[in-house]
């Protein structure tokens, strides 16, 4: 059986796949049995992948709302455009579970000419500059230009001194980062480089999905209690996490959401954190 992806190219229909993505959403076995018979029975040939999502999300929600959330984290993260301003907070908070210390929106100072970098890493006295590349479609690529330019950028930084966190720090290392994935090219040129490359799945064993899988790093923006409008409200008031949520619950009622509502939405995200940590 053939589907229709959202770029319009047709491929063979993976049952595994999808199977896959509703395992990683916490659902049991016997739940995603139901939802993949189901599914079976609706299926046609040609019929569009975001149909088939709209069928499993629908279902997931029905059984529990923060199994929708995980299933829907891929395209919460396009919530965090379109400019792409929250991602790159996003991006800087997974580095600082890990221990960095962030900063982000600099404009510095290269030989040749000024930059504005979108976060800049900080550990063990070495510091790094983040360049984040966010794709409002989840089938762009990143291809090999991107790197390309990016090595020029980073080459006009490093090994001149930068008022950061002193008056002399230099630039020693740099990543990019993107909500969708990288071309082979891209990887390849990244790879000869020396540039630290992050996606949605590479590398393979520590990608973005993984990274916040294992912390239970959850942007706002997939909680399925509340509305797109009320998202963008959140992220407004930092609220970039859904753990922000649970140590700070009075945003909610910063941006007018009822005592009941309140309720809901912090059981759902308590729901979507406490699953990853066991």
């Amino acid at each position: 059986m053939k589907v229709v992806k959202h770029s319009g190219i047709v491929v063979d229909f993976d049952a595994s796949k999808l199977r896959k993505s509703l395992l990683k959403s916490g659902a049991n076995q016997d739940v995603v049995d139901a939802i993949m018979q189901h599914i079976g029975n609706v299926v046609y040939d040609g019929i569009p992948t975001k149909q088939i999502y709209k069928i499993a999300f629908g279902l997931l929600k029905k059984e529990s709302n923060s199994f929708a959330a995980q299933y829907n984290l891929r395209d919460a993260i396009l919530l965090l455009g379109p400019a792409g301003f929250y991602f790159e907070k996003f991006i800087a908070r997974i580095f600082e579970s890990e221990g960095f210390t962030t900063q982000t929106n600099l404009t510095l100072n290269g030989k040749c000419v000024s930059h504005e970098i979108d976060v800049v890493l900080k550990k063990d006295n070495q510091i790094s500059m983040v360049e984040c590349k966010f794709h409002g479609s989840n089938e762009v690529r990143t291809d090999v230009k991107v790197p390309m330019y990016i090595l020029s950028r980073f080459n006009d930084l490093k090994d001149k001194n930068h008022i950061i966190y002193s008056k002399k720090d230099q630039i020693s290392n740099c990543w990019i980062v993107t909500n969708s994935r990288f071309t082979s090219d891209a990887i390849t040129f990244a790879r000869c480089s020396n540039l630290n490359l992050l996606s949605w799945d590479y590398p393979k064993n520590n990608n973005l999905r993984t990274k916040i899988d294992q912390k239970g790093l959850y942007p706002t923006t997939c909680l399925t209690t509340l509305t797109r409008s009320e998202k963008d409200r959140l992220l407004t008031l930092s609220c970039v996490l859904v753990i922000d949520l649970i140590k700070n619950p009075e945003s909610l009622e910063q941006i007018g959401l009822s005592s009941n509502r309140m309720k809901n939405v912090i059981k759902e995200a308590t729901s979507l954190c406490n699953y990853f940590k066991s």
